[in-house]
């Protein structure tokens, strides 16, 4: 166990992308044993299309009772509906327009560029879309929020000395000046991030050992400063291992 949270190294990215995929069918059906419902915050990334593809192809998706999970998103690319570079899109191609039972009214996309005019806006509506689901309360329950993790560091869209990183009194943040393309995004902020009762961060790839690496070392990027409010799990190949041999994996 790192300071980070427990560490779970698969051969490689599909065994990751299998494993990734069940667990994350079998923690909605309990989140919904205990409350009826479930609630989700999905990443992008080609490892994150991996599992939805194979959370929508897996035999035991019928635990969960689509209609009763809600869809929310880390952060977003501030690009019009239907780009191929947004989350939103991937994930709906990759699984969400194809499950059966899912609420379209549980899906809670992150607005585009064609619906706002700037970053800041779109961070504003979400905010409050999420204060709605919480009833007042700033961010409702997030049974299991997903992650990425950047060759930097970065987790959802906040990446190492950006401003979004530094904020921390609203729960989502425009972001300018995005190091990697497009420069313009929407992300949850910590605070927000911090709030899920499951964090998990997903890496896989010899390209993301360093960053994985020194964020389990401690908070100096910010995968490194997740922390959820009842675990945080690390869920890597063994490429994405490669520098953790200092470590009990």
């Amino acid at each position: 166990m790192s300071r980070s949270g427990a560490v779970i190294v698969h051969d490689d990215a599909t065994v990751l992308a299998d494993a990734v995929a069940a667990r994350l069918i079998n923690r909605l059906a309990d989140a919904q044993a205990h409350r009826g419902e479930a609630s989700i915050v999905l990443t992008g990334g080609r490892i994150a299309a991996r599992v939805y593809s194979n959370v929508l192809g897996s035999k035991i998706r019928g635990i969960v009772d689509w209609s009763k999970v809600d869809f929310w998103w880390g952060d977003e690319r501030f690009l019009p509906s239907g780009d191929p570079d947004r989350n939103e899109t991937q994930a709906r191609e990759a699984f969400l327009d194809a499950l059966p039972g899912v609420d379209p009214e549980r899906v809670h996309p992150m607005p585009a560029a064609d619906v706002v005019d700037t970053p800041a806006e779109a961070a504003v509506l979400y905010a409050a879309e999420l204060d709605a689901a919480a009833k007042g309360e700033g961010v409702p329950p997030f049974d299991l929020l997903l992650l990425g993790i950047g060759e930097d560091g970065h987790v959802a869209s906040l990446f190492p000395d950006n401003p979004g990183l530094a904020v921390t009194d609203a729960p989502v943040t425009g972001v300018h000046g995005a190091p990697k393309p497009p420069p313009e995004r929407v992300s949850l902020t910590m605070p927000a991030i911090n709030s899920a009762m499951a964090a998990w961060i997903i890496a896989s790839g010899e390209g993301k050992a360093e960053a994985v690496d020194e964020a389990l070392m401690g908070p100096t990027l910010p995968a490194g400063q997740v922390q959820a409010q009842g675990h945080t799990r690390w869920l890597i190949d063994r490429e994405a291992a490669a520098h953790l041999k200092h470590l009990e994996l």
